[in-house]
């Protein structure tokens, strides 16, 4: 199992990031060049099944075993009145994720996917980030390896999701930190707060990032400052799926905001990544083309916990049933290419 044993031994790895194979790139490519269609008929399909044989290492890739693994944090920022729901829902949530009765249960069932809940000290909520910083450097590291250790051997496919009432503000004031442009530019509805509470958001982030942002010095600082526990946690996750060659699935605005402190300290860090979805919320669309990335989905689609990513997955599936299922010409006895 892959462990950050302290601050520096992050950033080293984030320094020092993997490649994905090239030849399993080409042999994947020269595959497709033999399928019964027309080069490129099949548009990103092809370029997901390119994707996944690079940093699989095969020229058949696959998906037989897939994680959504959704994690759970409480915000101090909570507080400011940033979320239209209180923040003892987390805990509620994660409760209903445990019983099955959630989205992500559902999604995650229809997309073949195992579900691991990681629930990190809902009963300690991060620090206000708009006085003080959300977690201490152990909290940090801790939530950090949290992410790590869902990383095992034998994946094909990891899906991140979250959970965690007020999250949005602190992914905003990640994005806000790594990407620069006023707080209003990165705020949005979240769990459908009304002006007022987009306003109260806008002012949160502004005042963490006064606070704050002279302290960002690197990703991990930014994190720890600004972010929370379940978004350190995706973020090493993150880093861990790369350091293990192993695809990841975005989700939504948090999720990739937990790229964002990453992205800017090495911007080479999203390219084991898939985006699943443009969600609905307002700064979404702004932070993928920050990250560059380009969206499989477009469903206005802005709950969490992963479900975008377990949407997008069912186009992984058909992408590679594509690539491996389809017949060459010359085993269709098809003469020439089309």
């Amino acid at each position: 199992m892959i462990r950050f044993d302290d601050r520096a031994g992050f950033a080293a790895a984030l320094a020092t990031l993997s490649e994905a194979d090239a030849a399993a790139t080409e042999a994947a490519a020269a595959r497709q060049r033999m399928l019964t269609k027309p080069p490129g008929s099949l548009g990103r399909l092809e370029e997901i099944a390119l994707f996944l044989a690079g940093w699989q290492g095969r020229e058949r890739p696959r998906v037989e075993r897939v994680r959504a693994a959704v994690f759970a944090g409480n915000h101090g920022v909570a507080a400011r009145g940033v979320s239209a729901f209180p923040a003892e829902v987390t805990a509620q949530m994660v409760a209903n994720f445990h019983h099955g009765g959630a989205a992500i249960n559902a999604l995650a069932g229809a997309c073949g996917a195992e579900l691991a809940i990681v629930a990190l000290d809902l009963d300690r909520p991060t620090g206000d980030i708009c006085v003080e910083p959300a977690m201490s450097e152990a909290d940090c590291l801790d939530a950090l390896n949290a992410g790590a250790a869902v990383v095992e051997p034998g994946l094909d496919l990891l899906l991140l999701g979250e959970m965690g009432i007020a999250n949005t503000t602190p992914a905003a004031a990640l994005c806000a930190q790594a990407f620069g442009g006023a707080a209003e530019l990165w705020v949005g509805r979240g769990t459908g707060v009304d002006a007022h509470g987009l306003a109260r958001k806008a002012e949160a982030v502004t005042l963490a990032l006064s606070r704050h942002g002279r302290g960002c010095s690197d990703a991990f600082e930014a994190l720890r400052r600004l972010g929370g526990r379940e978004i350190a946690a995706m973020a090493g996750a993150l880093l861990a799926a790369r350091m293990s060659h192993v695809p990841v699935m975005l989700d939504g605005f948090i999720g990739c905001a937990a790229v964002a402190p990453l992205a800017h300290d090495n911007p080479a860090i999203t390219g084991h990544c898939l985006a699943a979805h443009c969600s609905a919320e307002a700064g979404h669309e702004r932070l993928l083309a920050a990250l560059g990335l380009e969206p499989l989905l477009r469903l206005g689609m802005r709950l969490g916990e992963g479900s975008g990513a377990a949407v997008a997955t069912q186009i992984v599936r058909s992408a590679l049933a594509a690539h491996d299922g389809m017949a060459t010409f010359a085993e269709a006895a098809v003469a020439g290419a089309l």
